[in-house]
């Protein structure tokens, strides 16, 4: 219950801040819509993006935590505090010199990342401009990776969970206040970005000092330790973001697609990144640390118990929301974010996407869960052979799908390329003994996919009755009638889970009372 209890955290400040999120991007789609501004801005929000995700998320944390958290159980909290304070150095002055090279070579940048972008006039230059003010975000941005590392080894899950609030809450007050004194919304909510990655630093320096560690800057040093460290990012940097990685081939590719086609993938990539926030990075957040201490305590019989825990709980989760994600991907669109300069051709569009993407969001699950078996173990390479394999078929899909299916295709290449990233990565943690289904988890599973069957028809039923008002109806009955079905998917899911034994109503109300 530990596992669900820290899961439950995570989540819970995840979903706060995907809420906060989408005010954010409702207030993003009425005002900027989704043309040139638009994806210029999406691309020069995706790229620092890309890098903390690829190397501070991805990489450094997989090498970091499993590092700090096994000397933390090994050596105590004086000697983990050092080896924080070198690594957090280290990471500084690399991400230094990264930002420094890349504001100085932004322009040949964008034409790799964005090339479609040339077909436009002027799109090119205002995407090289305002990536130039975000990406100093990556430094801040990825301390504060290693900053929540350091509490999350520690089971303080809280104040990291909620950095994402404030950006959100940032960019909300740079678009409505800084708008009128910028070139363009574009550029208000450039500088957001920045301001936020030093907000979000600030924070958890305070958490951290509550906490008794100090990560002032000192001398760097290749110790031990940080030798370790770099080695394992190294590969980690593409065994931990095939999905990021995935992200930055769909936009290089749909800048190619149509004027648009990058931000309909990002406004439905917002979506379908509600359940794998809440979810898969909660999971992958909790398990990471709770696998390397119990491997470096030799118990190997508890380590697969807190895997299939958390599999079980990320599915128990996400297949619902998957299935609920296809079914009303028009009216969940249309409902947050058609209005001002976002059209009802837009919303079509991007509802496409959404359903595309939502097929893989299970997959996308179970690479967080199935990963940190490798990295609490020290295995960054194995994830890195299943990521290639992962990016170069996603490249495969993407030129097979998009000349038929445009933007969807793109969507839909990614989720098949995640599926085939989480089923390879679960094979190889079998074949080396490291994972099986418990009889709970075999149990379970199949009733999981009952309920989610239910569901599913019951909310086709009521996208039927209620299509007249969501085609038609103002606003505010469009979503009542959105929010009635999502509330019948829930309802008849988890009635249906709970007659049929997916779930048990008293590990529910104990998971409750300890939270409480």
């Amino acid at each position: 219950m530990a596992l669900l209890r820290s899961i439950a955290t995570v989540g819970g400040f995840t979903l706060l801040s995907r809420v906060v999120g989408f005010v954010r991007d409702i207030l993003i789609a009425a005002v900027l819509g989704a043309g040139t501004v638009a994806d210029a801005f999406f691309v020069a929000f995706k790229f620092p993006n890309l890098f903390r995700r690829l190397f501070a998320e991805g990489a450094f944390n997989a090498a970091f935590v499993p590092l700090f958290s096994g000397t933390l159980e090994a050596e105590g909290k004086d000697r983990a505090k050092v080896f924080a304070r070198e690594a957090f150095s280290t990471l500084a002055l690399i991400l230094a010199i990264l930002v420094a090279v890349m504001e100085i070579i932004m322009p040949w940048a964008m034409i790799v990342f964005a090339p479609g972008f040339a077909d436009v006039p002027g799109k090119t230059e205002l995407a090289v401009e305002l990536s130039r003010i975000t990406f100093p975000y990556l430094l801040f941005i990825s301390l504060v990776s290693l900053l929540s590392g350091v509490l999350n080894s520690m089971g303080k899950f809280a104040a990291a969970a909620g950095t994402p609030v404030l950006l959100n809450l940032v960019l909300i007050l740079a678009l409505l206040g800084l708008t009128p004194f910028t070139p363009t919304a574009g550029h208000a909510l450039a500088m957001g970005v920045a301001v936020a990655g030093v907000a979000q630093f600030v924070w958890l320096m305070i958490a951290c000092a509550k906490e008794g560690i100090d990560l002032s800057l000192v001398r760097p040093r290749l110790t031990p330790e940080v030798k370790t460290l770099l080695r394992r990012i190294v590969p980690g940097a593409v065994g931990a973001g095939v999905y990021q990685i995935n992200l930055l081939v769909d936009t290089i590719l749909a800048s190619l697609v149509a004027d648009g086609a990058v931000s309909y993938l990002y406004y439905a990539d917002r979506v379908n990144q509600l359940p794998l926030g809440v979810v898969g990075v909660a999971v992958g957040t909790a398990l990471l640390p709770l696998l390397s201490r119990q491997l470096k305590a030799g118990d190997d019989g508890a380590a697969l118990h807190s895997q299939n825990r958390a599999l079980e709980f990320a599915l128990f989760l996400t297949l619902p929301s998957a299935f609920a994600l296809m079914v009303l991907s028009d009216p969940i669109i249309a409902v947050l974010f058609e209005r001002g300069a976002f059209g009802a051709e837009q919303a079509a569009a991007t509802a496409k996407a959404l359903a595309a993407f939502a097929l893989g969001l299970p997959a996308y699950v179970l690479i967080k869960v199935f990963t940190p078996g490798f990295f609490a173990r020290g295995d960054t390479k194995t994830p890195v052979q299943v990521a290639i394999i992962a990016l170069l078929a996603n490249i495969a899909f993407n030129l097979v799908l998009m000349g038929p299916l445009g933007h969807m295709g793109i969507a839909l290449s990614t989720s098949l390329s995640a599926w085939l990233n989480a089923m390879t990565l679960a094979w190889l943690l079998k074949r080396q003994g490291r994972f099986s289904l418990d009889p709970r988890l075999k149990t379970r599973l199949p009733r999981i996919l009952l309920a989610c069957g239910l569901m599913t028809t019951a909310l086709y039923g009521g996208l039927v009755l209620g299509s007249d008002w969501l085609s038609a109806g103002p606003l505010l009955a469009r979503g009542g009638v959105l929010s009635g079905l999502i509330g019948l998917g829930l309802g008849t899911y988890l009635l249906s889970a709970q007659l049929f034994g997916a779930v048990a109503l008293g590990e529910v109300k104990k998971l409750v009372r300890r939270r409480s």
